[in-house]
Order: C-alpha cells, then sequence, then structure tokens
C-alpha cells in the first residue's frame, strides 16, 4: 500500500505539472481525490490491515491528501495568473495616445433666449408662472373676451380636442389661472409651447413658443407698460435699440398697442425684410381689459392692469440674425454648436 501511494503523489506531481486549464486541473482533482478517485479507493481498503500498520499508513495517506490538495491549489493559481496576464496583454491600452475629449452638450438658443428674458423680468420683479398645454375653452377664449365669432377660435386656427378642450394658441390661459386663483398684485411671465394651425415655412410652425407678461395692482396705467417693455428691449438688444408703439386691436386688451423694435439687419436704416420702415415687430401689449379683470373676479374700479406677449421664437431669431424659424428644430448640429 506504501508503494501504492507514492505512485499516485507521483503520478500527481506529473499530471499536475502538465496540465494547461482550469478544467483539466478539476479532472485530476476528482481522479485523486473524489469519491471514487485512486487515493479514496486505497483509504477504503485500510480494513485489511493490522493494528500496527493503520495509524502509519494512515498519516501517509493523509499526507498524500495534502500534498495533492496543495498542487490542486498551486496549479490552480498558477494558470489564473497566465491567464490574466495573457487577457492584460491582448486587452492594454497605449496610453501614450492623446485623448478623445468628450463631445459637449450646449444649450439650445431657445433656451438661452428665454434664460435672458426670466432673468430680465425677474428683476423687474415678475415670478414665473405656468400652465398646462391642453386647456379648457373657457380659459383659452371665454374668459378672455374672445367672442365666438372671433377667426382664432375657428377649427382651421386651433387644434380642438373637444368642443370644450383644446391645445392652447398662447399662454394667456395662465394668465387667467392666476387671476382667478388669487387677488393682486399680480406680476407674473408665463413662457410655453402653444400650438396654431400654420403651415411650416421660413417664419410659421404649427408648434411654437411665447412668452407672456402680466401686471395687476392700484394705479397701473399705460406709461407703467411702455416703461417696462422698453426697459425689456434694452436689456436684450442693447442700449442702442429704439421701441414704437403703434395702435391695434386686441379683444382681452384696451387699449391695444404693437410693439417694434430697430430692424437686426438694417439697423434702422430700411430693408426688405422690414419693408424700408427700419422696425420690426416684435410684440402685442395693451392694458387689461375691464371685462377680462371682471370674468377673473377682479374689480376693474379698484384695479388695472398690462399684458404682453411675444414669440420667443421671434425674439431669438433677432437676437441671432437667424432668418429661417425652420433651424430652430430641426436639430442640426452644425447650426446649433454656434450658440
Amino acid at each position: 500500500m506504501k508503494e501504492l501511494l507514492e505512485q499516485i503523489r507521483i503520478d500527481a506531481e506529473t499530471l499536475f505539472e502538465s496540465a494547461d486549464t482550469i478544467a483539466q486541473i478539476e479532472e485530476l482533482r476528482v481522479r485523486f481525490l473524489g469519491k471514487k478517485g485512486e487515493l479514496t479507493s486505497i483509504l477504503k481498503g485500510m480494513g485489511i490491515l493490522s493494528e500496527s500498520e493503520r495509524p502509519v499508513m494512515g498519516k501517509l495517506a493523509n499526507d498524500t491528501r495534502e500534498h495533492i490538495e496543495q498542487l490542486v491549489s498551486d496549479r490552480t493559481h498558477d494558470i489564473a495568473h497566465k491567464m490574466l496576464a495573457t487577457k492584460l496583454e491582448n486587452e492594454k491600452t497605449d496610453i501614450t495616445l492623446p485623448g478623445r475629449k468628450p463631445s459637449m452638450g450646449k444649450r439650445h438658443p431657445l433656451n438661452i433666449v428665454l434664460s435672458d428674458i426670466k432673468e430680465i423680468f425677474l428683476g423687474m420683479g415678475f415670478e414665473v408662472a405656468e400652465g398646462p398645454e391642453v386647456e379648457f375653452t373657457e380659459n383659452n377664449f371665454d374668459l378672455l373676451n374672445i367672442p365666438t365669432t372671433h377667426p382664432s377660435r375657428s377649427k382651421q386656427d386651433t387644434f380642438y380636442i373637444t368642443d370644450d378642450i383644446a391645445l392652447r394658441p398662447q399662454t394667456s390661459p395662465v394668465q387667467v389661472r392666476v387671476m382667478k386663483d388669487r387677488m393682486p398684485p399680480i406680476r407674473i411671465l408665463a413662457p410655453g409651447r402653444v400650438y396654431r394651425r400654420d403651415t411650416v415655412d421660413a417664419t410659421h410652425s404649427p408648434v411654437f413658443h411665447q412668452v407672456e407678461g402680466l401686471a395687476v395692482d392700484k394705479g397701473i396705467t399705460m406709461s407703467d407698460l411702455k416703461g417696462t417693455l422698453e426697459t425689456f428691449a434694452k436689456k436684450l438688444y442693447g442700449d442702442d435699440i429704439a421701441v414704437r408703439f403703434r395702435p391695434h386691436h386686441f379683444p382681452f386688451t384696451e387699449p391695444s398697442a404693437e410693439m417694434d423694435a430697430t430692424c437686426f439687419v438694417c439697423s434702422g436704416k430700411g430693408c426688405s425684410l422690414c419693408k424700408g420702415e427700419g422696425f420690426i415687430e416684435i410684440l402685442g401689449c395693451g392694458m387689461v381689459h375691464p371685462k377680462v379683470l371682471a370674468n377673473c373676479g377682479i374689480d376693474p374700479d379698484e384695479y388695472s392692469g398690462f399684458a404682453f406677449g411675444m414669440g420667443l421664437d421671434r425674439i431669438t431669431m433677432m437676437r441671432y440674425n437667424i432668418d429661417d424659424l425652420r433651424l430652430l428644430f430641426e436639430n442640426d448640429i452644425r447650426f446649433l454648436r454656434q450658440f
């Protein structure tokens, strides 16, 4: 039995030395130490030994087992180390190559200008208010003193979901919601996405953006409106900008006006874009109609207010001399990288 144990020891050393994979190591472990392994079979025959031989052979058998277990451990470690070294060699990175700078995103020009507009009006005591883009007809039109015969209420101009619900054609419903929810003093800026049935071209889109403002308090006059908007224009475009107000009509303001600013192409000299006038319309405004105040629960005999609305897209185009509205929506990275 001693000779058999010595032979198992020699065979194990030879076979483990030649093993090249973890799978081969496992096969050899089972061959020598498994339930039906060579060493296990010899230990099962210990019963035929005399009482004096058993301790000697038992120790020799245990030494042989420990030696084989050590062979398994050492050879497994060696093979794993070689496999890792091979993997690192095959997957190594040349750190001498120059690094690749990740591409960084930028704010969209609409968001840049909107942020500037917010900062200007926040500095004048306004707060930003928001509302749903799907709005009730009552808030879209009725409470704003827009009659049922007005063209903006037709299905050719507005996207209706039902007879009583539509995609908002302006952010004016935000003003209505604020006036219904609280009493003056009110100073809010209402930016957001709006929808109208327009064919896409260089100056029109069925989806665009508006920024509207509202101020309601005791003693507000037209001069407050003009001073606020002139301050806004100069802070946004520079002190050299000139503005003018032209009489107009809006159902929700009385009196109403449109505000023009110096043409950004010709700087007021006159060109084809401004049709020789030197000015371009940038927003509509006026004093809040007494009926609108009353509709929203505010006493028009005690309070007055002004409102204005501008197209964020047009303001952005003027700011950056963009001549085609579609550039703002096409996500051409070559265009957006300029901002």
